[in-house]
């Protein structure tokens, strides 16, 4: 898994927010620009929400050793910290989410694992004063054209 070429592309993502007691919460769709820059990568993200909300972000991300990436973004407060064991890549950061008309800082603790070429999956647990709030689970699909030619040439020459 090479976060630096996943996320480089186009990318459509499809997410949910259950809370500790395995309600579900808000569920969202996220398009994501990713591209490659002098440093490492960014990405554009754009949420659209079932409540109709919309949110952008903007991540920059570099890659700071061997194993471990550093990104920043508007709403992440200080840095979000990444470290790539195998096949995925685990991140903590603190962030000021938006609940309530208003922001509270927590932290997030993501793992994202890369299932396909074309597919990986996060689930990011938020903590508040180290207390479970709930969870998040998203699916994040590669729609670039090449990666997806790629994908289907490599199944057919497989099947």
């Amino acid at each position: 898994f090479v976060p630096e070429n996943f996320f480089v592309g186009n990318i459509e993502a499809t997410g949910v927010f259950i809370d500790r007691f395995g309600i579900i919460r808000r569920r969202f769709n996220v398009s994501i620009l990713g591209y490659k820059t002098l440093t490492g990568f960014a990405l554009d993200e754009f949420f659209l929400f079932d409540d109709g909300e919309e949110e952008s972000r903007r991540w920059e991300i570099k890659k700071s050793s061997q194993d471990t990436y550093v990104g920043i973004s508007d709403d992440v407060c200080g840095q979000a910290v990444g470290k790539l064991t195998d096949a995925h890549l685990s991140w903590q950061y603190y962030f000021n989410l938006k609940m309530f008309d208003r922001k509270i800082k927590v932290k997030f603790e993501d793992v994202m694992v890369q299932q396909t070429p074309l597919i990986m999956l996060n689930n990011a647990k938020v903590k508040k004063y180290g207390l479970l709030l709930g969870e998040v689970f998203i699916t994040f699909i590669k729609t670039d054209q090449t990666m997806v030619s790629q994908s289907v040439l490599r199944a057919a020459n497989n099947g």
